[in-house]
């Protein structure tokens, strides 16, 4: 009696124990549902039920009453939709979308900014405003920007509007991409709605590749590094010298990395397990040889979003090189502050903001494109980048300005000996992590190539293998994905 109440009881939100990846829960939930997807993938009704019941189920358990915001965000932008669609005059089709613009950014507005606003209110005029005690919904700027794009899209005329309020709630609840991305268009989804799913061994094999690397990421190197070296630097880094506070800094470039592209890896795989493509996210950033290039490699989902619905519409490079630069700023600036509600995230954003501007006027020029300029770029493209996540990491400017001051002022790099001896294991998966983050692709490939070959039963053992190792090797507390709070 006593197993079964806890069992129902593990069904309900637990807001102590959001519904997570790298789960046991989430195991058992997604073993669920792919062993009853047969009876429904090919009936394209039943299916979209099915799914959307299952991915409502998947945010209910991550985030409780919040649910009733995804459903109704997804009636408002549904609505708005028909009605820019239906318009005839344009001053109309504007009046609607100016009203997806109020709706989506005035919610997101509300839980992410009015704290941070009532912060700066206080700060320049001396007032006594409250704190509110807001909580954050989980994944708020994914399904925001995912169910604007609906709107964006059928205003541009990239997209008619769905009839079926039930397609619409699917596209924008899809569960492995609902929290935490990849931001999926709507023009790049919707069409899959309705198509037959059908999964080969090359499919499969894919997707293994893809969820065997995400939890490798998450489950091993990002929450390894996060519990027992990162947050030990960015809480107190005068306790370190400048050597342990640079090499805390190596390690979140690579736990953030690790955290965010292992969910995007597994939320590809999974979807691709149940006959839907998501878009990729990450292509090496690391490699990136400017900032421009970084943008190209980082977080795609979300910088081709902010190209297309924010730069472009802007003016982009249309209106001269000083539009051009400005457009640029505004559009980072924002980026920056998409991610939270803090001056360093705008300051981030706006570093980054000022080095693209900086790329336009050197990436023509000639001695750019020499072999040796190239691999220098890279280093230097790296290293400002981690600097950058200096801002991004630490919980003011006071922290970050310490960590720079300890880096150029306390440096003491003899004691590295010291420091690989105590944090062995630390150096070692910052080392195999970058390591492996440089290799050519040639080698998942190949990985993934040899698994193509195995017969489906073997493919089968073989995850539940890696899944199994993971599970012991993960921290004993499971850790929230990083992008979760944004």
């Amino acid at each position: 009696m006593q197993l079964l109440q806890d069992f129902i009881s593990s069904l309900s939100y637990d807001s102590t124990a959001p519904l997570l990846f790298n789960s046991t829960f989430f195991l058992f939930f997604f073993i669920v549902i792919l062993v009853f997807y047969p009876l429904v993938a090919n009936k394209v009704k039943t299916r979209t039920w099915y799914l959307m019941l299952v991915s409502l189920y998947f945010y209910y358990k991550t985030s409780g009453a919040f649910i009733l915001l995804l459903i109704l965000t997804s009636f408002v932008n549904f609505g708005l939709g028909s009605l820019i669609y239906k318009s005839r005059s344009k001053a109309s089709k504007r009046g609607y979308l100016l009203l997806s613009l109020v709706w989506n950014l005035g919610t997101l507005g509300y839980y992410k900014y009015t704290n941070f606003l009532f912060q700066i209110i206080n700060q320049v005029f001396g007032g006594q405003l409250p704190m509110l005690d807001i909580i954050l919904p989980v994944g708020i700027s994914f399904f925001t920007f995912q169910t604007w794009s609906y709107t964006l899209d059928i205003y541009f005329g990239k997209l008619k509007p769905l009839h079926s309020f039930k397609d619409f709630t699917f596209f924008v609840s899809f569960f492995p991409q609902l929290v935490a991305g990849p931001i999926v268009r709507a023009s790049y989804f919707i069409p899959q709605i309705r198509k037959n799913v059908y999964l080969d061994k090359d499919t499969i094999a894919r997707a293994l590749v893809l969820i065997f690397s995400g939890l490798l990421k998450k489950g091993v190197i990002a929450d390894y590094l996060s519990i027992n070296f990162v947050d030990r630097i960015f809480e107190n880094p005068a306790l370190f010298s400048g050597m342990e506070n640079l090499l805390g800094v190596y390690a979140y470039a690579l736990q953030i990395y690790c955290d965010f592209s292992g969910y995007s890896d597994i939320a590809i795989g999974l979807a691709a397990l149940l006959g839907f493509q998501l878009p990729v996210n990450f292509l090496s950033p690391y490699r990136a040889t400017s900032v421009t290039d970084f943008w190209r490699r980082w977080h795609i989902s979300l910088s081709t979003w902010l190209r297309d619905y924010l730069y472009i519409p802007l003016g982009g490079n249309r209106k001269g090189k000083a539009r051009q630069y400005l457009n640029l700023m505004v559009t980072m600036l924002l980026g920056g502050l998409w991610h939270g509600a803090s001056w360093n995230f705008v300051f981030w954003g706006g570093l980054h903001g000022l080095v693209l501007a900086f790329d336009k006027l050197i990436l023509g020029l000639k001695f750019m494109q020499t072999k040796a300029m190239q691999a220098i770029s890279i280093i230097v493209t790296f290293h400002f980048v981690c600097f950058c996540w200096i801002f991004f990491r630490a919980h003011d400017f006071t922290t970050s300005w310490l960590i720079i001051s300890r880096i150029f002022t306390e440096f003491n790099g003899g004691i590295f000996w010291q420091w690989l001896t105590e944090y062995r294991i630390v150096a070692i998966l910052i080392g195999a992590g970058f390591v492996f983050h440089w290799m050519p692709d040639s080698f998942e490939l190949g990985f993934e190539k040899l698994l193509r070959k195995m017969p489906l039963v073997f493919q089968a053992f073989i995850l539940a293998i890696v899944i199994w190792i993971l599970f012991q090797a993960r921290s004993a507390e499971i850790q929230p994905f990083i992008y979760f709070q944004f």
